[in-house]
């Protein structure tokens, strides 16, 4: 697995490509954005990104990637020293996996790692639910929303959709059980790693941006007052 550590401050990639690379990983590193971004991203299964850096920030290099169908499902993980729950709710929002406070635990920095990286392959395993709507063996369709559940893309009427792992994640979940009302607790356990603390709200906030991405269909993702959310014909 390559994962490229992205941060101005040279003795963080040192210290970060030395601790992930005895886990066993292969690790690159750059620092600055600009740099980052000359890079084949592609061939990334991860990348560390610091938010504070000169010129480009973090979030900018992340709103590029995600912009980029090539480039938007690899999973990120912000690493900042900025503080507060409106930081990071703004990465999520951008389509960040993870966000990991400055200064360094390497001991949270491995298992956020492995956390992610478990998650995006065990979502490569999930098998369309008794229920779901008109499929084959690895699409999931319904109208105009067609999920590859191999090559893990989504697309609207025929255009591919720009979807983060998570946003990716809800929606196929949704999709596989039409009419089923998942609790954030429910949406949390399915979508999210699960030795990540994650606030409610980050569901919410989500939801909302898959809402909008998915067009005309965004208002078929019901909420249900006090008990969660539902895909509804």
């Amino acid at each position: 697995m390559k994962i490229l550590v992205v941060d101005d401050e040279q003795d963080i990639c040192e210290i970060l490509q030395y601790n992930l690379e005895t886990e066993g990983y292969e690790v690159v590193t750059a620092n600055s954005a600009e740099e980052a971004l000359e890079l084949p991203l592609q061939e990334y299964g991860l990348i560390l990104l610091d938010v504070m850096m000169d010129e480009m920030s973090g979030f900018q290099m992340a709103r590029k990637m995600k912009d980029n169908p090539a480039t938007a499902p690899i999973p990120i993980i912000f690493i900042t020293a900025l503080e507060g729950e409106d930081n990071m709710v703004k990465g999520l929002n951008i389509g960040a996996d993870d966000y990991i406070a400055k200064p360094l635990s390497m001991k949270e920095v491995k298992a956020r790692v492995r956390a992610v990286l478990r998650r995006a392959s065990a979502s490569n395993q999930h098998p369309a639910g008794k229920g779901a709507f008109p499929t084959s063996d690895h699409q999931i369709s319904y109208e105009g929303i067609t999920l590859d559940l191999n090559a893990k893309r989504a697309t609207l009427d025929g255009e591919h959709l720009s979807l983060t792992k998570l946003e990716y994640e809800i929606l196929s979940l949704l999709l596989q059980h039409p009419g089923k009302v998942f609790s954030r607790e429910d949406l949390l356990k399915y979508c999210w790693p699960q030795d990540v603390l994650v606030l409610d709200r980050t569901v919410d906030v989500n939801i909302t941006r898959l809402r909008k991405k998915i067009g005309r269909y965004g208002q078929q993702i019901k909420t249900r007052v006090g008990y969660g959310y539902c895909f509804e014909k």
